[in-house]
């Protein structure tokens, strides 16, 4: 199992930059860098590709609107060069909020623009002279639908990885099917690993009967907050808040993703609770009303043995890489805490 991080740089990105060559020493292997609606994540990565020489970096997630298929192919090709080899690209859907509220582009068809920008991806890396006639995109352009002048290329450099990792981010089934099928890897929400193969399993056997052996094991990638400590109650309350915000408040009533999969978790009532009371300002009750299963379930938050107890239940339901968000105080104390983490995991991999 690779120990992964989300970075926040919201106390200042150079300090974040220097705080992840510690983290990279204590044995982090993935360092992954977030793009909602704050900065870019292609800057800050290249700038971390500067800083670092072991970790792998990955964006956490592209979305597929915003660039272009063969951009995104550029960009990542670029990224990867710039680490010698170490990038990963992460690609989501985002949500209609962001992609039309933010970028002003229609949020439509994501499954299979997902899939034709996976193609486009791998053709430039490869190579090839770019020929690509999709539903959604068609490259070169028809004449009818510009100059006429466009003609097949392909990319000028060689890029390091002719196949560079794919991540997809996904929680409906379809597109956890589609993620099994063409990714890499597979970034979920929440994960709770008692209850994934009842909600993800069917999805992901569906597309790992149609993957290309040579793409090699699915990469379940998975988050969690992360702290040892012997009193996890503020640790937990910590966590509680930030399910009921997207369990309540991120997207719309009628379309939120981490609402439905909490509902597909059998929590359906409480779902709907908290989006009530979320939505109508009280985000304390909503807080509360999260049940206690979930907020310890889908977090890493205890004791030594606990941590260790709950590493081998996300190993046995399929986990491969386990994305932590450490939640200690001060900055040599949460990379004591991945140097922890580190052993605990090197342990289980001998079990």
């Amino acid at each position: 199992m690779r120990i992964g991080m989300m970075l926040s740089y919201s106390g200042g990105f150079a300090d974040t930059a220097a705080e992840l060559i510690d983290y990279e020493e204590a044995g982090l292997d993935l360092a992954v860098v977030p793009e909602a609606y704050s900065f870019d994540a292609v800057s800050q990565l290249g700038y971390l590709a500067a800083k670092t020489t072991r970790v792998e970096l990955a964006s956490g997630i592209i979305q597929l609107y915003t660039r272009t298929p063969t951009l995104t192919a550029m960009t990542a090709a670029g990224l990867d060069y710039v680490s010698n080899g170490r990038f990963c690209l992460g690609i989501g859907s985002s949500g209609p909020q962001v992609i039309e509220g933010f970028h002003g582009v229609p949020f439509d068809a994501p499954l299979a623009r997902t899939r034709e920008l996976i193609e486009i991806c791998r053709k430039v890396w490869r190579r090839e002279t770019l020929v690509h006639q999709g539903k959604h995109y068609q490259i070169p352009l028809p004449p009818e639908k510009g100059t006429g002048l466009g003609k097949p290329l392909k990319i000028i450099n060689k890029p390091v990885r002719d196949r560079i990792p794919i991540i997809l981010g996904a929680v409906g089934p379809k597109n956890v099917a589609l993620a099994a099928e063409l990714a890499e890897g597979w970034q979920p929400l929440f994960y709770l690993p008692e209850r994934a193969a009842a909600v993800w399993g069917e999805s992901l056997a569906e597309g790992l009967a149609k993957r290309d052996p040579a793409l090699g094991a699915l990469d379940v990638m998975v988050s969690a907050p992360f702290a040892i400590t012997d009193d996890p109650e503020l640790a937990h309350a910590t966590h509680r808040h930030a399910l009921a915000l997207y369990i309540g408040g991120m997207g719309a009533r009628e379309k939120n993703f981490s609402n439905a999969l909490v509902r597909r978790y059998g929590f359906e009532e409480q779902a709907g609770l908290i989006q009530d009371l979320y939505l109508s300002g009280r985000k304390r009750e909503a807080a509360a009303a999260v049940p206690d299963d979930l907020v310890r379930n889908t977090c890493l938050v205890g004791p030594v043995d606990h941590i260790r107890e709950r590493l081998a239940v996300y190993a046995a339901a399929g986990v491969t890489t386990l994305q932590v968000a450490p939640m200690a105080a001060t900055h040599a104390a949460r990379v004591d805490s991945i140097a922890q983490l580190r052993d605990l995991v090197d342990e289980l991999s001998q079990d």
